[in-house]
C-alpha cells in the first residue's frame, strides 16, 4: 500500500478526478492548499497597494492505493493535471504502514475502497 499525494492546479481538479475514476480509483481526499514552487512571484494591485503574491492556490489530492494501482494513480494524475506549464504540480508516493476502516475494523488492503473485478487491471481503460 502507498499513500499518493498530488498537488495540482485548482482548474485541473475535474480532469484529475475523472482520470482517477476511469483508472478505478475512487477513494480520494481533496484539500485546498497554498504553495510556492517553480512559478514566479506575481505582483498584483489590491486597494491601491502593490502586493507580491508568493504563494499560489493549489489543490491536494490524497489517496491510499494497493500496489497494483500505484502506477495507475500516477498516470491518471499526470494525464489530468498536465498543462505543460510551470506550476502543474507534484506527486509524492510514500509507503503506508497500516490502514483501518473505522466502521468495520477491516485492515490494510481490505480497508481500502473496494474495487470491482473488472477494474483490477490498471491496464484496462
Amino acid at each position: 500500500m502507498k499513500l499518493v499525494t498530488a498537488v495540482v492546479r485548482p482548474e485541473r481538479v475535474q480532469q484529475v478526478k475523472e482520470a482517477l475514476f476511469q483508472a478505478g480509483i475512487s477513494g480520494i481526499t481533496l484539500s485546498r492548499v497554498s504553495g510556492h514552487g517553480g512559478e514566479q512571484s506575481v505582483v498584483e494591485h489590491y486597494r491601491g497597494t502593490r502586493v507580491m503574491v508568493e504563494f499560489h492556490d493549489k489543490v491536494e489530492f490524497r489517496m491510499v492505493v494497493s500496489e497494483p494501482f500505484v502506477q495507475a494513480a500516477i498516470d491518471a494524475i499526470c494525464k489530468g493535471a498536465r498543462t505543460g506549464e510551470v506550476g502543474d504540480g507534484k506527486i509524492f508516493v510514500q509507503p503506508m504502514e497500516r490502514v483501518i476502516r473505522i466502521r468495520t475494523g477491516e485492515e490494510d488492503t481490505a480497508a481500502l475502497t473496494p474495487v470491482t473485478e473488472t477494474k483490477l487491471s490498471p491496464d484496462q481503460p
